[in-house]
Order: C-alpha cells, then sequence, then structure tokens
C-alpha cells in the first residue's frame, strides 16, 4: 500500500472514530502506532535523544490524539497532522530535560491557521475520563499527559521506578480506550 492510500485509510477509520465508530478507532490506534514508533525512534535519532525517549513520546502522543482527535480537520491530510503531534510531544519532552530546539516557522505555517477547538465540555470529558480511574494510574495520566511531566519526573514524585510508571500509564491508556468504546457504543 503506497503512502498517500494508507493516510486515506487512516483518515476514513479516524472520521468513523470521531463520528462514534470503536471499532473504526481501533484499527486506526492498530495501523498508525508502529508508525508513530518509527516517526519518534526516527527524529529521536535525528535530535541526539535516546531512544528511550521514543516510547514515551508515542504513549504521549497516543494520548493526545485520544483527548484531540475532534481537532483534527477531517478536510485535511491526516499525516501532517500526526506528524506535528509527534514534533509537538518530543519537543515537549526534551525541554522537559533541559535541552531547547527551534522549529522552523516552514515546518508549522500550515498549522497556525487552524483554530483551536477546546472548550470546556472538553476539559470536562478528559477529567470526566480520568475520574474513572484508579489511582496510580489517574494521578499518573494526569502528570504526564495533562501536566506535562515527564516519565521520571513521574516516578520521582510518586517514588516508583520509571518502568512501573510507563507499565502504568500504558494500563491507563487501554482502560481509557475500553471506556470510550462502551461510552461511543452506548451512543449509538
Amino acid at each position: 500500500m503506497n503512502h498517500s492510500a494508507r493516510e486515506e485509510e487512516w483518515a476514513v477509520w479516524m472520521r468513523g472514530a470521531i463520528g462514534g465508530d470503536a471499532q473504526a478507532y481501533h484499527r486506526f490506534l492498530s495501523a498508525v502506532t508502529p508508525h508513530l514508533r518509527a516517526m519518534a525512534r526516527r527524529r529521536c535519532d535525528q535530535l541526539g535523544a535516546p531512544v528511550s525517549e521514543a516510547e514515551d513520546v508515542v504513549q504521549e502522543v497516543l494520548l493526545a490524539i485520544h483527548l484531540k482527535r475532534g481537532t483534527w480537520d477531517s478536510s485535511r491530510p491526516i499525516g501532517p497532522w500526526l506528524s506535528t503531534i509527534v514534533r509537538n510531544k518530543l519537543i515537549d519532552s526534551l525541554r522537559r530535560r533541559g535541552r531547547h530546539m527551534s522549529v522552523p516557522i516552514d515546518d508549522v505555517i500550515d498549522f497556525l491557521e487552524a483554530e483551536e477547538h477546546t472548550d470546556a465540555l472538553d476539559r470536562f470529558d478528559v477529567d470526566r475520563m480520568l475520574e474513572q480511574l484508579k489511582d496510580p494510574q489517574k494521578t499518573i495520566v494526569r502528570s504526564i499527559s495533562v501536566e506535562g511531566a515527564s516519565v521520571r519526573e513521574t516516578a520521582d514524585r510518586l517514588k516508583m521506578t520509571e518502568g512501573a510508571v510507563r507499565v502504568a500509564l500504558h494500563r491507563a491508556l487501554k482502560a481509557l480506550a475500553a471506556l470510550y468504546r462502551s461510552e461511543t457504543s452506548e451512543n449509538r
């Protein structure tokens, strides 16, 4: 399958997910995750960041996609939207660790014109979904994905190992996906 056909298939699935189709959302996430992982690893390598950073970035990207999927303009290609999320999450990660980098304006000019569609309802949905998680999963997701802390900072604050935080984050994301699927199937 060529690059544009693959991205069009992803776009079809994302449109379905936004419309409440849990199976389409699952297909989208399953198909896009290996691509996101490869992209994060490649960018980590280009920027001299440790490869271990890539998996943290992928987890943050998946959560960002979940929380912000309604901001994707379905009339535009999905690939650049995903690339922008990966780049921004990697930059956030590097900044938290004290590394600074600049991004040429040409890389982001197409996205500067897009409107931000966040509102109180989006924030309410995030809070409501997170409240359904048990601690420490709720605290970990809030720390890493909402507040922007690193896995290391979160682990230190919660007196856990980084590996335990990653496992808890992964399980929390899986639980959030299941909650989302159950809610969307109830709303059909």
